[in-house]
């Protein structure tokens, strides 16, 4: 394998989904079909990475069991470069997904042991020889703000997707972000968390009302010289130092699980700032095209699209 140009530190998890018409309410029990496969926030970022072509590594720690070997299979099956550090003393993270027929889900995870990752189960040379590193905020915190630390101080451009949003998520981490990408509601949870312009109650709505300057102005405050908010069906909004710009996302989209799309999006976009030499631009669009292919197919990371998927959509949509 050649050396990874990008580099993901983060969760692997074991999904286990159903998919249902409509999601049960409180006490109700319902028929639904399930399906159990390789996911997790970093893995799911790591596979649509690779998948793309350009080399990639997974760093992330599991349990000493099926789901274990589940992971392993799947990389080398997939041919991306994986580095899964065994906890003995926990089992492999895990998520139950609850996936309605109109693509939308509910998610619960239990971390396991991406709880356990340590600073020094992630490889250093090549975090440091990478061109991007990712982390998310679904394992060990004090090894994902390693990562970051570590990285910005070799040169290499650091990405954070900050999902989930947790209590315990340090602020003083953006200072080593090159390049933030939060959702709709991690972002108000983040103005939220540092009371920008004195606010404790930004809610998704009154992002969705900002005009395009004062939602470019809230981005500034944040840290990072990259932001990028993703909308879903609206697409990103990105915000750089030099200016701003509005993406729209792809149209005319069959959407049958819309689970793990963000991750598509990060995945697809660390890749693309490979493939395009930095344009953080040319990047988010391709990273939408990802995300969008993601959602046509059930499952997380078996639904990122690969290299001649991805080249056949954008052939199509005159990308």
């Amino acid at each position: 394998m050649a050396s990874p140009q990008v580099v993901v530190v983060g969760s692997y998890v074991q999904d286990l989904c159903w998919k249902c018409e409509r999601f049960p309410q409180a006490g109700q029990t319902i028929v639904g079909q399930f399906a159990t496969g390789p996911g997790g926030k970093g893995s799911n970022q790591a596979v649509a990475s690779g998948r793309t072509g350009v080399p990639t590594l997974f760093v992330g720690a599991v349990g000493k069991d099926a789901f274990a070997k589940e992971a392993k299979a799947f990389y080398k099956a997939e041919g991306i470069g994986a580095t899964f550090v065994e906890k003995a003393q926990h089992a492999t993270g895990t998520a139950a997904i609850l996936v309605e027929d109109s693509g939308q889900n509910e998610i619960v995870v239990a971390l396991g042991a991406n709880a356990a990752l340590l600073k020094t189960d992630v490889p250093a040379k090549a975090l440091t020889q990478a061109k991007v590193a990712v982390v998310q905020l679904e394992s060990n915190l004090t090894t994902a703000a390693h990562v970051l630390k570590t990285a910005r101080r070799a040169g290499v451009t650091t990405v954070l997707n900050p999902a989930p949003m947790r209590p315990d998520f340090d602020p003083s981490m953006l200072a080593s972000v090159d390049v933030l990408i939060p959702n709709e509601t991690e972002f108000t949870a983040l103005v939220n968390r540092l009371r920008i312009a004195g606010r404790t109650d930004f809610t998704e709505a009154a992002l969705h009302a900002l005009a395009p300057a004062a939602l470019h102005a809230l981005c500034r405050t944040l840290g990072p010289g990259t932001v990028i908010v993703t909308l879903g069906k609206k697409g990103c909004f990105v915000s750089q130092k030099s200016g701003h710009a509005s993406i729209a996302a792809y149209t005319g989209i069959r959407v049958v699980d819309t689970t793990g799309a963000g991750d598509a999006f990060v995945g697809g976009f660390a890749a693309g700032l490979v493939k395009f030499e930095g344009d953080v631009l040319a990047a988010a669009r391709f990273a939408n095209a990802v995300a969008a292919l993601s959602v046509t197919k059930m499952g997380t990371a078996p639904s990122m699209p690969t290299k001649a998927e991805i080249a056949g959509f954008l052939r199509k949509r005159g990308g």
